[in-house]
């Protein structure tokens, strides 16, 4: 597998055995998109679910040990890769073996020998459709009063990033994140004052994980979640005395808190590597937990849960 890809650009995976073949629509397609190319089925599913995941698939139908039906079957199942749109390229050309391959989920069919200006042109076009697609889902993930990623977007992340863990045993970071006293910091300041509050604590803890799979969400009312994948405690930890730390920064008067004349967050961490037969829900309620001690111990601090990779 090698790669030619520029970051501007939306990406193309091409899975085909035949190199002549995939070297002919790489070379066809190569100046205005990046391009990625797998010669098997089980290549091309590690690519569709990594960090850098194609914007469109161009699938070859036959090849051995997995087939490309198998492999877009695989790819709808998926959460992870099932948005990622799928078009056959094959010399497959009955009407029956194209309605198969579309009822798979595949978004178009194109037969062998390709016509150049054709492909071309159907790429375009799905890939336009993809751009406004991610747009618009994107739009339905941002919390409207904070303009950081809601709970849905949150929920999404943590699902796939969950998934993604368990297959390579890698350490996953969840950080909870609440307000202090934030009933009487409405009580005081009114719901508009509450809703600015909001706002620049969100910025706030938005601007510190730096790596572009790291998330902060706002959670629900006055709490945040900080998703950090592939981190290990130690790392984790100093993320989240930041997240502290850059919330303090802000001084933002808070006259009815009995903690502090400045509004101050508690923040509850775990790290862990997720165990066959667990559910994501498990590292929330530990990050909750953990949280649930930070406030106990009397606020504005991090504390975190007792499992195996946090403790040691």
């Amino acid at each position: 597998m090698f790669l030619m890809k520029s970051s501007e650009k939306q990406s193309i995976l091409i899975v085909d055995d035949s190199r002549t073949n995939i070297m002919a629509l790489a070379e066809l397609l190569k100046d205005e998109w990046a391009i990625k190319i797998a010669n098997n089925g089980a290549t091309a599913l590690r690519i569709a679910e990594s960090k850098s995941p194609p914007d469109l698939i161009l699938l070859d139908v036959m090849m051995p040990e997995m087939d490309g039906y198998e492999v877009c079957k695989r790819l709808k199942e998926s959460p992870i890769t099932k948005d990622i749109p799928v078009i056959f390229v094959t010399a497959m050309d009955s009407l029956e073996n194209e309605e198969f391959g579309l009822s798979l989920g595949a978004i178009d069919y194109i037969t062998k020998p390709i016509s150049p200006p054709i492909v071309k042109a159907r790429v375009r076009n799905h890939l336009e459709l993809k751009k406004y697609r991610d747009i618009l889902k994107e739009s339905s993930r941002i919390d409207g009063l904070t303009g950081i990623s809601n709970r849905r977007r949150f929920d999404e992340a943590l699902s796939a990033e969950w998934r993604r863990a368990l297959r390579y045993g890698s350490s996953l970071s969840l950080i909870m994140i609440d307000i202090d006293h934030f009933k009487n910091y409405n009580d005081s300041y009114g719901h508009l004052g509450g809703d600015e509050c909001l706002r620049q604590v969100a910025q706030s803890l938005h601007s510190i994980p730096k790596r572009p799979l790291d998330l902060v969400a706002r959670y629900g009312g006055e709490e945040f979640a900080c998703l950090l994948p592939e981190t290990e405690f130690t790392w984790a930890l100093k993320i989240a005395e930041d997240l502290r730390s850059n919330v303090l920064a802000l001084q933002l008067p808070h006259k009815s808190s009995p903690l502090s004349e400045q509004v101050t967050v508690s923040l509850g961490l775990t790290t862990l590597i997720p165990q066959k037969g667990q559910e994501a829900q498990f590292i929330i309620e530990e990050a909750d937990r953990a949280l649930y001690t930070a406030k106990e111990a009397g606020r504005n601090q991090v504390s975190w849960s007792n499992s195996k990779e946090s403790s040691s």
